[in-house]
């Protein structure tokens, strides 16, 4: 089983709306009491939180659904339903929120704290008590809660650390990290021995910074061979890089000047890597002949413009000198970096004045009619009440929907679709009279239906 996983597809389903409820007061000497149906109760909503204690998204990966519970329903004597609890899921600092769909990033989680609703729950169906009017003042019906959001997202963890180890496989970055943090990485003498990539938090002095040992790259990481591709984004939010270079490798090919550059590479072809500054580790100077090795590739890197660092993860050799340095360059890097907030989230209203629908004529007899309004009124009626059937016809014919069809030519008995051409709800147009100049019938009912 595993036991670090930085990417997974979370299924998220909010709270559906409590139903409101249709109810009539009777007490004894008041037979009419007039209507006191409750409005349902909201649906809980799915909120993504980051969590300062959470380091993965393990949790996810083995139980990848979640669900918000539903609002109460209303009930008589005025009483709404209760609002469904919110859901509040930990995520790890440096959570990117995509559209598993489409890819879309939907929000950069970065911020102790910082939360987004990811899935909001529905709206509770008013009661009757809330739908009286002047000209209706006992409706037999309610309406509706509205079902809460579905979806499936990607969670994508993105490690923050201060400096990033990078390195061919087996180049000592697990033993350079465990040696200097308390970090206890798997160390073995095979390439890709890490896995996952491992976070140490490293003391120098007065410094104290977070290193990650991103597992073993190779060429053509980049275009996803060996295991790069999957961690290389775990190096985006690092403020340095350091390339660990095996000193005393004896694979044919390489040297340290060529493992460099291989490196560099791949890290210029994932791309917004550009502006980390580097340090060169020159690694296994524990071993004769790579200490020498590394006296003689040291002014080659040095000319480059690179600080280089002889050591030995093994023996400790030079990592005083390692760890104080890079401490030196964090705590530069952090005095001139902003300091980091919360996410910041943009709330955009909808524009003022819009129609709220569009009527489109598809062919001679059949009609769609598309928008937020209508759509959700549909989901609002309790199309087994005719009553609540003619209220739904009252609310379009206000909206303005029988005179866009009219000037689209419609005629009686056309066909008409709101919402989607598939699932949406399909009914014969009648063109009707408004609800207030008709004789209202017995609670339930709507003389317009015949």
């Amino acid at each position: 089983m595993p036991d670090f996983v930085d990417q997974v597809v979370l299924h998220i389903k909010a709270g559906d709306g409590g139903n409101g409820c249709a109810s009539i007061h009777r007490e004894k000497f008041k037979p009419l009491g007039g209507p006191d149906g409750g409005d349902g109760g909201r649906g809980g909503d799915v909120i993504l939180e980051v969590d300062p204690n959470t380091a993965t998204l393990l949790d996810y990966h083995h139980r990848p659904h979640r669900k918000a519970p539903n609002g109460k329903q209303g009930q008589g004597s005025n009483r709404d339903g209760a609002n469904g609890e919110d859901v509040v899921l930990a995520v790890p600092n440096g959570t990117l929120v995509k559209d598993s769909a489409t890819g879309e990033v939907l929000v950069d989680l970065v911020g102790a704290g910082t939360r987004y609703v990811i899935a909001e729950g529905g709206h509770g169906g008013l009661g009757n008590a809330a739908l009286a009017t002047t000209k209706r003042k006992a409706p037999g019906f309610a309406l509706l809660g509205e079902p809460g959001d579905e979806l499936d997202v990607m969670l994508e963890l993105k490690s923050v650390a201060d400096v990033a180890l990078v390195g061919f496989p087996s180049a000592g970055k697990s033993s350079l990290i465990a040696a200097l943090s308390a970090a206890k990485p798997k160390i073995a003498d095979y390439p890709f021995t890490t896995l996952i990539p491992n976070l140490g938090v490293v003391t120098a002095g007065d410094n104290v910074f977070t290193v990650a040992d991103v597992p073993g790259l190779i060429p053509g990481a980049s275009e996803g061979k060996g295991l790069g591709h999957e961690f290389l984004r775990h190096v985006e939010r690092c403020d340095m890089l350091v390339h660990v270079i095996d000193c005393a490798t004896m694979e044919p090919g390489r040297d340290p000047v060529t493992d460099y550059e291989v490196i560099e590479a791949e890290l210029r072809a994932y791309g917004k890597l550009e502006d980390r500054p580097r340090l060169v580790v020159l690694n296994k100077a524990d071993v004769p002949d790579a200490r020498e090795l590394a006296e003689m590739v040291a002014p080659e890197f040095e000319a480059r413009g690179l600080k280089v660092f002889t050591i030995s993860a093994a023996t400790r050799d030079g990592l005083r000198e390692l760890s104080y340095a890079m401490g030196e360059w964090v705590a530069a890097a952090r005095a001139n970096k902003p300091v980091e907030e919360p996410t910041r989230l943009v709330i955009r209203p909808k524009q003022l004045g819009a129609a709220g629908f569009k009527v489109r004529r598809v062919n001679d007899n059949l009609f769609q009619i598309t928008g937020e309004k209508p759509e959700r009124w549909i989901r609002q009626t309790d199309f087994s009440n005719d009553e609540a059937v003619g209220y739904l016809g009252d609310r379009l014919e206000r909206l303005g929907v029988e005179v866009e069809l009219a000037k689209l030519g419609a005629k009686a008995g056309a066909e008409v679709v709101i919402g989607p051409m598939e699932g949406g709800y399909v009914f014969d147009w009648q063109p009707t009279l408004s609800a207030e100049t008709v004789r209202q019938g017995p609670r339930g009912s709507d003389n317009r239906l015949g």
